[in-house]
């Protein structure tokens, strides 16, 4: 993969960030046009500020690195640059790297000939380049169930004449964004990517916290004071749940790992199950139980469990 940046400035892909301002520095003092007044000198100095603005910012050269002189439009930064005519490299540049001036190595503010340099967003992320400047990049927003943005699957998206499917990760959020290449606008014989905002739909029955997941299920009142098991339905599967004597209403228990993906970890949040004790009707028992209840049944106690593992 061609890196003729790396060219402007005489030195190899594997030199320092010492070698590299090393070179810069010379360079620019041979062709600064206070210095050298060669007509040719002033569109030198300009490519090698280029040249430096990019390969000193780590982000920056981390991309250039990844796709080369393919930012160029596959030619090498000198062509590139000369072909600009009068043009302002520097708001050319910036629909690639985005961003404002930094300075050059010598301090100050913008360097000769409009290169300041080139914060902000990737040369394919945020403002992608078409050799005319225009920024090809799309935006479109989402909404996907609530299941899907915990255990994955796929999303058909309609856009520019055109439907496909999108893979969408398991653990995703609202508010995350994801690229389909090549799925934007086209101009200039190329096309730009397709930026996605993902919103989540609410669930209704789960609450996501982090990468944990909470949820309610009911506990008929015989189950809760003697103990027993109750099938609870989870996003993978149907569980059956030890219910103990004397679970408390608002009692929780823990079923680990069955949370959301963690995409950067690949570890997994856990599920809480909270009970909700379901109360006989009154009106359909009768007068014998109800006076033997209201008669035994123990006052009121703050004695609670907090939380088994299921």
């Amino acid at each position: 993969m061609a890196k003729s940046l790396y060219e402007t400035l005489g030195v190899n892909e594997n030199a320092s960030a010492d070698e590299i301002k090393k070179a810069y520095r010379k360079l620019a003092r041979q062709y600064h046009p206070d210095v050298n007044k060669e007509e040719s000198a002033i569109d030198k100095f300009k490519e090698i500020n280029a040249a430096y603005e990019v390969l000193s910012d780590r982000k920056k050269k981390d991309e250039y690195d990844m796709y080369g002189d393919q930012i160029f439009g596959g030619q090498n930064f000198h062509d590139f640059a000369q072909q600009q005519g009068n043009v302002d490299l520097d708001d050319l540049l910036k629909n690639i790297f985005g961003g404002g001036s930094r300075g050059s190595a010598f301090g100050g503010g913008r360097s000769s000939g409009g290169f300041g340099g080139f914060g902000g967003s990737s040369a394919f992320g945020g403002g992608g380049f078409s050799g005319s400047g225009a920024d090809l990049d799309q935006r479109t927003t989402i909404t996907i169930s609530f299941y899907i943005s915990v255990k994955g699957g796929k999303h058909n998206i309609s856009i520019n004449n055109e439907s496909f499917d999108l893979k969408i990760p398991a653990g995703i959020k609202s508010g995350d964004k994801l690229r389909a290449k090549g799925k934007g606008k086209s101009g200039g014989g190329q096309r730009g990517d397709l930026i996605i905002v993902v919103e989540v739909a609410d669930s209704g029955e789960y609450e996501r916290k982090g990468n944990d997941l909470y949820k309610s299920f009911d506990v008929p009142l015989k189950l809760a004071l003697f103990g027993g098991k109750v099938e609870v339905s989870t996003l993978d599967k149907t569980v059956t749940l030890k219910v103990p004597q004397n679970t408390k209403n608002g009692q929780k228990f823990r079923i680990r790992g069955a949370g959301v993906l963690d995409r950067k970890t690949s570890l997994s949040g856990d599920l809480y199950l909270s009970s909700n004790i379901i109360l006989p009707n009154m009106d359909e028992l009768n007068e014998e139980f109800k006076a033997s209840l209201e008669a035994n049944l123990p006052p009121f106690s703050s004695d609670t469990k907090k939380e088994d593992d299921a």
